[in-house]
């Protein structure tokens, strides 16, 4: 009789286990489909005021509305984006915290030793966002109009202008070194924490050139507080038809800033997959590509498998950029 009860009540404890294990599972796979449950992060690696800040701003918007919670832009800049960058690595990988990052995510390796992360294997590309060329803005006060002008002023005296970055490394700043070594010239390097202090300080006259995105300079030129030479794509930009390219000022100058979205890794496939539907679906939504032109950029908006492509073969080209300009 013992022995049949003992029986009874190692059967009802297994039946109670297996209940529990189930229950579990279903609690686990529901926890796993309401997501997103609660706020997301979306960290931007820059000052706030720059090119990558305002797509950020843009995109979380948008996902916002689709995903129905917020996803809030959180401003970490310093070291060249390694901050932000670190902090995001860093995170959970359950799909509560992004980063929408810029060209630095791929020069830095070349430029900090040893980095605290790697890029390529500790974070998951969503998608890249926009790719933005580079313009040549200046302060009003600085008596060049054109390319020829420029170079002219540069080449009288060298190393007496200085130019602005949005740090050591980043577009701008290897934007600035592609420029000179094209050209010849020589300009002293004042680097700041992001976009928006290195444009404030331009437009302020603190310092004099800027080599940067169109995305953050478009409303300072049309408001005359800064003043745009010409842009590094192939032809002019449909935004500012008035605006030459180095090309057409004898300077074989292409170059740009691009902007992506990406997540710490170990991040669920789900999330990463939902994630990419969400921001290609925001990114294609008329209104909001008629903004992203209007800041001087283009929409992408590809997979995540070719953003890894992208950032695998930009990793190599700033590499070379790095090495020949001697940026240390």
């Amino acid at each position: 009789m013992r022995s049949i009860m003992s029986g009874l009540r190692a059967a009802a404890w297994t039946s109670f286990g297996m209940a529990t294990l189930a229950v579990g599972a279903a609690a686990q796979a529901q926890a796993q489909e309401v997501w997103p449950s609660r706020p997301i992060e979306m960290i931007v690696p820059f000052a706030a005021g720059g090119g990558t800040d305002l797509l950020a701003r843009l995109v979380a918007e948008g996902l916002s509305e689709r995903l129905g919670h917020r996803v809030l832009v959180v401003n970490r800049p310093g070291a060249n984006t390694n901050i932000g960058t670190h902090a995001v690595v860093k995170s959970a990988p359950d799909g509560y915290t992004l980063l929408l990052s810029s060209i630095g995510l791929a020069a830095n390796p070349s430029l900090y030793k040893p980095m605290p992360f790697d890029p390529e294997k500790d974070l998951i590309p969503i998608t890249l966002v926009a790719n933005s060329p580079t313009v040549l803005v200046v302060h009003p006060q600085v008596p060049a109009d054109s390319v020829k002008e420029f170079v002219a002023l540069l080449k009288e005296k060298p190393g007496a202008l200085e130019y602005a970055s949005y740090g050591r490394g980043s577009g701008s700043h290897l934007g600035a070194e592609l420029f000179q070594a094209a050209t010849g010239t020589q300009m002293t390097h004042v680097p700041f924490s992001g976009g928006g202090p290195a444009t404030q300080a331009v437009a302020g006259g603190h310092v004099k050139v800027l080599f940067a995105g169109m995305s953050a300079m478009s409303g300072m030129v049309s408001g005359g507080l800064l003043k745009a030479i010409a842009v590094a794509s192939e032809k002019r930009l449909s935004l500012s038809p008035g605006l030459p390219t180095f090309k057409e000022g004898g300077v074989d100058y292409v170059t740009g800033t691009w902007f992506g979205l990406l997540a710490p890794a170990a991040t669920p496939r789900a999330i990463i997959d939902r994630l990419h539907k969400e921001t290609v679906g925001v990114l294609r939504e008329p209104n909001v590509t008629k903004r992203v032109i209007e800041e001087g950029s283009e929409v992408v908006a590809n997979s995540p498998a070719e953003f890894a492509a992208f950032i695998a073969a930009e990793r190599k080209r700033l590499a070379d950029v790095i090495a020949n300009a001697g940026i240390k």
